[in-house]
């Protein structure tokens, strides 16, 4: 296993960063990174209150300063982004920059198939929760697919199989970014 291995998922509430992120930790001998609790941790209570006491600009602006922290941290790890990383340019300017960015890609419908009962996601607690999806995946696809170097359809493989997948696409890229022939080490 490659011990300068290192991702980051970015993709819509529900699209199986986490659980993705974690097995692909496991497997690649290194550390899961959650963006969302490693913020909670810092400000010592939930997003959701966060973003009702301060509002949106502030908490994207801490966002922006957990996620630098985040990907200076030593290899191995998989870095999960909470959904609406990507909104803001310096994120993606992070992101670019950073380890290689895997969108986890999955329709509105899939994602409200996945989390409609889940009652902990604020964005289910709307009157439309799919035309919410909807809206956030309008928006932000294009998003993800600017930062993204690997494009994962998360739909029918089983979560194994994902993984499997991911990992391969990760050897194979590090491998090839590593110099060769004499001139090498």
């Amino acid at each position: 296993m490659n011990k300068h291995l290192r991702c980051v998922l970015v993709g819509m509430p529900g699209s199986g960063k986490t659980t993705i992120g974690r097995q692909l930790a496991r497997r690649m001998g290194g550390t899961f990174l959650d963006c969302d609790h490693a913020i909670e941790r810092e400000i010592g209570c939930s997003i959701k209150q966060f973003f009702q006491q301060h509002g949106e600009p502030a908490f994207r602006d801490l966002e922006t300063q957990i996620l630098a922290d985040l990907l200076r941290r030593p290899a191995p790890y998989v870095l999960s982004t909470g959904g609406g990383a990507v909104v803001r340019p310096d994120n993606r300017a992070l992101l670019k920059a950073g380890p290689p960015v895997v969108y986890l890609h999955a329709v509105p419908e899939e994602i409200h198939r996945r989390i409609a009962h889940d009652d902990s996601r604020p964005l289910m607690q709307v009157a439309d929760p799919l035309a919410k999806l909807k809206e956030l995946y309008r928006d932000r696809d294009p998003l993800y697919r600017e930062v993204a170097r690997y494009v994962m359809e998360t739909g029918r493989p089983t979560v194994s199989s994902l993984v499997n997948t991911l990992l391969m696409q990760l050897e194979l890229g590090a491998s090839e970014e590593s110099p060769v022939g004499p001139e090498a080490g």
